[in-house]
């Protein structure tokens, strides 16, 4: 699954129709650029793509009055609302994706329904668990002694503390989720948390730049 494809799409699905620079800006505002590979030109190229794909539709927008050029305005389609809220659900159920998924998830969790997404982390939840029995009954050298394995066994301690370590982080997700953290998908109004249209980003990569 490609972050820059689910991170695109939710970014234009809370505009409800944007351009690629308020995207970009989006997606710098919230530091994408830092730990994803959501950069200027992969950005672009997702959003003409998706929009040959049939996920997005394009707008051809006149020339600013300002004298600017004009810009191709995108907004999902039935297809590409339906390829994103998958691509979400498995960002979050799925136990062995990359940081950047997980990350990028998180992000959009509350375009989900409450229960919805606590079931998808309660799946997530039971396949690390799953995984590290697996590595524990089956991966470790005999005796279950990493140490047996000289530096090697690092890597299965590693292994089982990262799923620990995440499993205890997303069952504390969970229990803030049922006890009314955050307002979800069909719960009322919620803030959209993008760049005001007017604001200088402090975060773009041309700022940080100079």
């Amino acid at each position: 699954m490609s972050v820059i494809r689910l991170l695109v799409l939710g970014a234009v699905r809370q505009h409800g129709r944007t351009h690629g620079y308020q995207v970009r800006n989006d997606l710098e505002f919230w530091g994408a650029h830092e730990w994803s590979n959501a950069k200027p030109g992969s950005i672009y190229h997702a959003l003409k793509q998706m929009a040959r794909q049939g996920l997005l539709v394009a707008h051809e927008t006149a020339p600013s009055p300002a004298g600017g050029p004009p810009r191709t305005e995108y907004e999902l389609t039935d297809a590409g609302e339906d390829a994103y809220l998958e691509m979400l659900r498995e960002s979050l159920r799925a136990h062995d994706q990359r940081i950047d998924l997980l990350t990028a998830g998180v992000g959009f969790i509350v375009d989900l329904p409450r229960e919805e997404a606590i079931e998808l982390l309660s799946e997530r939840v039971t396949a690390l668990e799953g995984w590290r029995e697996e590595v524990e009954q089956h991966w470790a050298p005999p005796g279950n002694t990493p140490a047996e394995w000289g530096h090697i066994g690092e890597v299965m301690r590693l292994w089982v503390h990262n799923s620990r370590s995440q499993a205890e982080w997303t069952r504390g997700l969970i229990d803030r989720l049922k006890g009314g953290a955050y307002v979800m998908a069909d719960e009322g109004e919620r803030s959209v948390d993008v760049l005001p249209p007017d604001m200088k980003n402090p975060f773009a990569q041309d700022a940080l730049d100079r």
